[in-house]
């Protein structure tokens, strides 16, 4: 019981990381369920190139199958051999005949002057001329033959060829029923009998498009797949020849009859095992990864974890069916779509790294691997150089079409390469791969509300001023909100020097002042006059209300829907301090109580990451700076060091990782930057 204990309690203080490798295990077992149970053949090989291994000779005996022109030609002449099939319809002859007697009886009655006996036999013998020849009915199937063009008619259980232009079509049986009614013949109604002959023909030969499909596939299975054989232990190609079509088409052959005898078959287990250490190589080293060099932006959120393993899950697996079904149809999946995605959410760095793997995890199952994997990378370069410079969704679209210029780059070197010719569908192939990256866009908005995660392309559309809570800002506490866009610039301008997300730092910039539309005039920078609200209230009272415009900006902001990212800047950008104003006016006006500082000290917590630590300080800066009376260069240098020393002594910065030159930096751009807004001149040094 206390082992069960022990376990218990390690789980409830670890269950985080529980729960990271889990979603690895799961991840690991989904991809390998999922791969294709095929070994890789251990040659790699290039028409019209040097054969890079050892000398071969044949392992086994073996055929030399036929490549695929060679069975599209065959194939395309057998078809051309087989007659179509049509059958004679004999009931349908005779009952038009029947019919065309009893027409004729009915209409004979009101002639006269005309021998009965010798119309009907003429009638009958025109109608038998050119019915039982056959009169064939039409069929779009038929249009490709000509009259000299050879058929099968089945005809009273018997097979005949004869020529297409033999039957009769009912266009040329009516032309042949007018062309004998436009000559002479005594003692026959001609009128008569060709209109009566003309109402009784009927088709009565059809195409029998399944006896003529069963023909083909008899034809088909005739021909043979092989054309020789390879015997054991027989040279197939020494070491440093070119592989020529004879060579390529045996080595085809050879890696045929490997998978299909050997690695499917006799080392399935061998195989699975491989496949199996792989993967899980392949997915340690992203867990070994993100732990050491992403521990604090990636693997300490399991929601990016999850989002990440999801994204390679997704792109794999799609790609192993598509290997399994049409294997063809591989340069159309676009793979390069989780570059496009993850670069929203993760640094460039990590985005090709985990590009790699997958790509990696796809090529263990795709014919030439080298060609794909140089494909995918190319593309994923050139999403990241585009991508993580410019967010906008126009560079998307920008994006996609460089996408299918890279592409049909490399296609075309390695077309050319081999001396190969251009394959049309594959072009169409690759200009779908380049269409369907597009998908990403909504795929981006979908992820980031599952997942709750913040993307640029979100915080670029909060960093418009145009928006309601910027406006409405901007109306009801114009001072805050010129103060806000000072500090947005300021945390633009250090955390480009130091490095970090200026995106979100300013936009967090722009909102962490809300809360104070609640009460806007006891705010220094929307006082107009010489009139102070605070002087009708305690300093206990006015401590509060200021406290109170952090937990009012994050009210506004949850109610707002702003991404929890942005409300992090609201909610620490005051951290742990006091409103030391306040504190120190209550002291000397009680100087005998005992004055206790909860009342003055903001709720916290302290920042976390460098743009919420830049924030504070660029805070802080900026509002002491509208305090100077007379700004030069050694009061202002003298204000940045004490505002930032004052909060590194009260431990804002303790969960934050900022080094000494960083905190360098940030006092060397803040200086610059003031003495540029309240035009300060450097002071040189005499001679």
């Amino acid at each position: 019981m206390g082992k069960i204990k022990d376990f218990i309690n390690i789980f409830r203080h670890r269950y985080y990381e529980f729960a990271k490798v889990l979603m690895f295990i799961l991840a690991i077992v989904l991809v390998y369920w999922q791969m294709p149970r095929a070994g890789k053949f251990r040659y790699e090989y290039q028409l019209y190139k040097p054969w890079q291994h050892e000398t071969l000779y044949a392992p086994f005996d073996f055929p030399i199958y036929k490549d695929a022109e060679m069975l599209k030609a065959e194939t395309d002449d057998v078809l051309k051999s087989v007659k179509p099939v049509f059958n004679y319809n004999l009931e349908a002859t005779k009952e038009a005949r029947t019919k065309l007697n009893e027409a004729f009886e009915a209409q004979w009655r009101a002639h006269s002057g005309y021998s009965a006996e010798a119309n009907k036999a003429t009638l009958m013998e025109l109608f038998d001329r050119i019915q039982i020849q056959g009169v064939v009915a039409h069929d779009k199937a038929l249009e490709e033959l000509s009259p000299s063009s050879m058929v099968s008619l089945a005809k009273n259980k018997a097979v005949t060829s004869v020529t297409f232009g033999s039957l009769y079509t009912m266009s040329s049986a009516r032309d042949s029923v007018a062309t004998w009614a436009e000559n002479d013949h005594p003692g026959i109604d001609e009128k008569l009998l060709s209109t009566l002959i003309l109402n009784a023909l009927r088709p009565n030969v059809v195409y029998d498009a399944t006896m003529t499909k069963q023909e083909q596939d008899k034809a088909l299975s005739r021909i043979s797949l092989t054309y020789g054989m390879v015997q054991k232990d027989e040279l197939i190609i020494d070491k440093g020849d070119i592989v020529d079509d004879t060579d390529f088409a045996i080595l085809n052959s050879l890696q045929k009859k490997y998978a299909s005898d050997y690695l499917d078959k006799g080392d399935s287990v061998q195989v699975q095992l491989s496949q199996f250490l792989l993967v899980v190589l392949l997915f340690v080293m992203v867990l070994l990864y993100l732990r050491a060099l992403h521990k604090n932006d990636v693997y300490s959120a399991l929601s990016k974890i999850n989002l990440l393993l999801l994204l390679m899950v997704v792109m794999i697996i799609p790609s192993y069916w598509i290997m399994r079904l049409h294997p063809s149809f591989i340069l159309m999946m676009p793979v390069v779509m989780l570059t496009m995605i993850m670069i929203t959410f993760y640094s460039p760095g990590l985005t090709f790294t985990i590009q790699v793997i997958t790509v990696l995890l796809i090529a263990m199952a795709v014919p030439n691997p080298f060609q794909y994997i140089f494909m995918q990378l190319v593309a994923s370069m050139i999403v990241i150089f585009i991508l993580s410079r410019h967010r906008s969704r126009r560079h998307y679209f920008i994006t996609s079409l460089l996408l299918f210029v890279a592409y049909m780059a490399v296609y075309l070197a390695f077309t050319f390469l081999s001396s190969g010719s251009v394959d049309w569908s594959v072009v169409g192939m690759l200009a779908l791969n380049a269409l369907f990256t597009m998908l990403s866009l909504p795929l981006i908005f979908l992820f980031e509300k599952l997942f709750r995660l913040t993307t640029s392309l979100t915080l670029m559309e909060l960093n418009n001023t145009n928006t309601p809570l910027l406006r409405q800002l901007a109306q009801t506490a114009p001072g805050t909100f010129q103060h806000s866009i000072q500090v947005a610039n300021l945390c633009d301008e250090v955390l480009y020097a130091i490095g970090g997300d200026t995106l979100l730092a300013r936009t967090g910039a722009l909102y962490h002042d809300i809360g104070k539309m609640k009460n806007p005039m006891y705010f220094t920078e929307n006082q107009h006059g010489g009139y102070n609200s605070h002087n009708d209230i305690s300093n206990v009272e006015s401590a509060q209300i200021i406290i109170a415009h952090v937990l009012d900006g994050i009210k506004m902001a949850q109610k707002a829907r702003l991404p929890e990212q942005v409300i992090e800047f609201i909610r620490t950008h005051h951290g742990t301090r006091r409103t030391e104003y306040f504190y120190i006016m209550e002291k000397r006006e009680h100087p005998d109580e005992e004055v206790d500082p909860a009342d003055f000290t903001y709720h916290g917590p302290t920042p976390f990451s460098k743009e919420t630590a830049v924030l504070m300080i660029c805070d802080s800066v900026e509002a002491a700076s509208r305090s100077l009376k007379e700004p030069d260069e050694e009061s202002i240098s003298k204000l940045v060091d004490n505002i930032i020393q004052k909060q590194m002594d009260d431990g804002q910065f303790q969960n934050v990782d900022l080094t000494m030159r960083d905190f360098t930096t940030i006092k060397k751009v803040l200086k610059k930057k003031l003495m540029s807004i309240y035009h300060v001149r450097i002071a040189y040094p005499e001679k």
